[in-house]
């Protein structure tokens, strides 16, 4: 009884957080990732988006200078969710992006720009990556 218990609990634990996979893209081929995101008890939208083997921004044909994540929201339009750092190092042959933050809106989907800039209010760069 107590195994159906904790099975039930991780079952609506892990019901309660979507997740969604980026298409493969013509820009940026060799880079695969996901978003997941969930309702979080202060009924805000925690994400944890990763994606791997995306080249630099400054190496697209069309080079900029990072890129920006996005959000589609059913009320509240396109968000900007931030910048998306990558991890390079000695030790890393994959090429490593991750962003966590939380918003307020509910998410219903995702995009990746390549921007000059981070700050901006409204995506002007290449659409690099979607979620479906």
């Amino acid at each position: 009884m107590q195994r159906l218990m904790v099975l039930l609990i991780i079952c609506c634990m892990s019901a309660c957080t979507r997740k969604l996979s980026f298409r493969e893209s013509a820009i940026v081929p060799a880079a695969q990732g996901n978003v997941k995101f969930k309702k979080d008890k202060n009924k805000n939208y925690a994400i944890d988006l990763s994606v791997r083997h995306l080249s630099p921004p400054e190496r697209l044909v069309e080079s900029r200078d990072t890129y920006v994540v996005w959000a589609k929201t059913e009320r509240n339009g396109l968000k900007n969710l931030g910048q998306l750092r990558s991890r390079r190092g000695l030790f890393s042959k994959q090429l490593k992006s991750e962003l966590e933050t939380v918003t307020t809106f509910e998410p219903r989907g995702f995009f990746i720009t390549a921007e000059r800039a981070a700050d901006i209010g409204y995506p002007e760069g290449q659409v690099v990556l979607t979620t479906d």
